[in-house]
C-alpha cells in the first residue's frame, strides 16, 4: 500500500523522485495520449492515489467508463483535490491538482453521471492503485 511522504522542497528532488512520465505531467501539466494510460480500462476495487505525494485521491466505486480515453471518476475524496482555471490551448478549462502537492492531475467536466453529474478525467501516469 502507497504511503504519504514528505514533499519535495525544490524542482530537483521532484525529477528524482518522480519518472519523466509523471514529471511531466504533474509538475508541467503535461496530458498522457488518449487510451494509453495504465488504469483506463482497470476495474478492481481499491483506491487511486496521487503518484507525487501518495495522497488518496479517488476510490474505485466512482470510477465509470466516460469513451473519452482516460480513466474518469464521479467523485473526489473530500478535500482531496483543488481546482483552479485552465486556459490553456484556446481552451478555459477546470484543472484538478491534488490539493497536498499541488500535482496535476486532469481536468473536470460537467458531463459525468448521477449522483454528481461530474467527470474527473485524469492521467494515469498522475495515479497510483491500492487494491482493496
Amino acid at each position: 500500500m502507497a504511503e504519504t511522504h514528505d514533499l519535495p522542497e525544490t524542482d530537483e528532488e521532484w525529477r528524482e523522485l518522480l519518472t519523466d512520465e509523471e514529471y511531466r505531467i504533474l509538475r508541467e501539466q503535461g496530458t498522457e495520449p488518449k487510451f494509453s494510460g495504465e488504469y483506463l480500462g482497470k476495474d478492481d476495487d481499491g483506491r487511486y492515489r496521487c503518484a507525487g505525494c501518495g495522497a488518496e485521491l479517488f476510490d474505485s466505486e466512482t470510477k465509470f467508463d466516460s469513451n473519452s480515453g482516460w480513466p474518469s471518476f464521479y467523485d473526489a475524496k473530500e478535500g482531496a483535490v483543488e481546482f483552479r482555471e485552465d486556459r490553456s490551448h484556446g481552451m478555459v478549462r477546470t484543472e484538478v491538482v491534488c490539493a497536498r502537492c499541488e500535482g496535476h492531475l486532469g481536468h473536470v467536466f460537467e458531463d459525468g453521471p448521477e449522483p454528481t453529474g461530474k467527470r474527473f478525467c485524469m492521467n494515469s501516469a498522475a495515479l497510483e492503485f491500492d487494491e482493496s
